[in-house]
């Protein structure tokens, strides 16, 4: 087993957490798969001719984009389940809160980006908080941003019908600031992120490699030869008219 040294997580648990997120990443995807969320041909076809690409490039950019979609999602899986493997006081419950802590009574919705909630998700989630609160009045809620604008934990404020509210016990933390309070250790999530490149890595020398199988425009090329009739006809072959497109 390599030595990583992070001091707050055993260099095994790191490994393997790292492990089971490259085992979850999207290599492969159909036209099934890939028209899942119902592709919109019309839009295709104005990014086809707008950006001058083939309809062929755009199609592989939005398979690319579904992927990365798809993967993450993985990496949100990857910050939420990390801290389990740290402390043991720490868990990701079935449904409610991302993250609890039962013994210091600390509930924690998790977010990847700053700006991911609007003001109406933030109500709601800040709502939700104050609930626990009137429960348990030990509680502390902390909303937990990976990319903050700034390293901070701090008292949350939030508009409630216009009205700006806070409450000490519910914080606004950046995830610098969270690994800290996890691990005891200011510098933990700096000492992640340097040692991750060598940690994906080492699991990847001993993972089998994967390469990529995407079917998409061979699956559409079967529908017709002409592939902009082949988007048309997966989307509208019901409607008047499209099957003699």
């Amino acid at each position: 087993m390599p030595k990583y040294n992070l001091g707050f997580i055993e260099d095994e648990k790191i490994f393997n957490h790292v492990r089971s997120i490259v085992s979850k990443y999207r290599f492969s995807i159909n036209l099934k798969e890939f028209n899942k969320n119902l592709i919109d041909p019309i839009k295709l076809t104005f990014d086809s001719k707008v950006y001058s690409k083939k309809l062929e490039d755009i199609i592989e950019s939005e398979i690319l984009r579904q992927i990365d979609k798809s993967n993450n999602n993985h990496i949100g899986y990857f910050h939420q389940n990390i801290f389990k493997y740290i402390n043991k006081d720490w868990s990701v419950p079935k449904q409610g809160f991302d993250i609890i802590n039962e013994k210091l009574s600390i509930f924690v919705e998790l977010k990847n980006k700053h700006n991911t909630m609007n003001s109406s998700s933030a109500q709601k989630t800040f709502m939700r908080m104050q609930n626990i609160l009137l429960k348990n009045s030990q509680a502390q809620c902390f909303l937990v941003e990976v990319i903050a604008k700034k390293s901070q934990n701090e008292a949350w404020k939030v508009s409630l019908d216009g009205n700006l509210v806070s409450d000490n016990r519910i914080r606004k933390v950046s995830i610098d600031k969270f690994y800290e309070l996890v691990t005891g250790d200011k510098l933990a999530f700096q000492k992640l992120c340097k040692s991750l490149p060598t940690i994906i890595d080492d699991v990847l020398k001993e993972t089998k490699s994967t390469q990529s199988l995407n079917t998409v425009v061979n699956e559409f090329k079967e529908i017709s030869s002409n592939l902009e009739k082949s988007i048309y006809l997966l989307a509208f072959n019901k409607y008047e008219g499209f099957g003699d497109f």
